[in-house]
């Protein structure tokens, strides 16, 4: 079996949490997060980040409510999944992210109290914790 990597995010309409995940242990690392502008990331820096990689697949974090409707925000999630598919022509998918910030901070908490608390630092976690829940779920 060879070993996959994978691109995460945690989609935020001023900062997106990106992690890069390997197959192999089914554990994930946290990139820098990416500035948004109303969602839209700096795509060349996203660019070079997939070259940098080479990535064989994206998961995009998929914000749902507590009884799995969508929230106001799931459908630009939803947007940002598909101009990657797009631009990057790699198959993306679309997983669960219910309680992965609230998860991130408990694990970064954990690591050094409120100075560890960052938004970027806790929205790439939270990156994390999407790639490792989905590959616990069978992918």
């Amino acid at each position: 079996m060879s070993t996959q990597c994978c691109l995460a995010f945690d989609f935020g309409m001023k900062s997106i949490g990106v992690a890069v995940g390997q197959s192999l242990t089914g554990t994930a690392s946290p990139l820098a997060a990416l500035k948004a502008r109303d969602g839209i990331p700096d795509w060349d820096i996203l660019a070079e980040l997939i070259q940098q990689w080479g990535p064989n697949e994206l998961l995009v974090g998929l914000p749902l409510n507590m009884d799995g409707s969508e929230q106001d925000i799931t459908n630009n999630v939803k947007r940002f999944a598909n101009r990657l598919q797009h631009k990057y022509k790699l198959k993306v998918h679309l997983h669960d992210e219910r309680l992965s910030t609230v998860d991130a901070k408990e694990r970064l908490f954990a690591l050094g109290g409120y100075k560890k608390l960052t938004k970027d630092k806790v929205d790439s976690v939270s990156a994390c914790l999407i790639y490792e829940s989905w590959i616990l779920n069978g992918n």
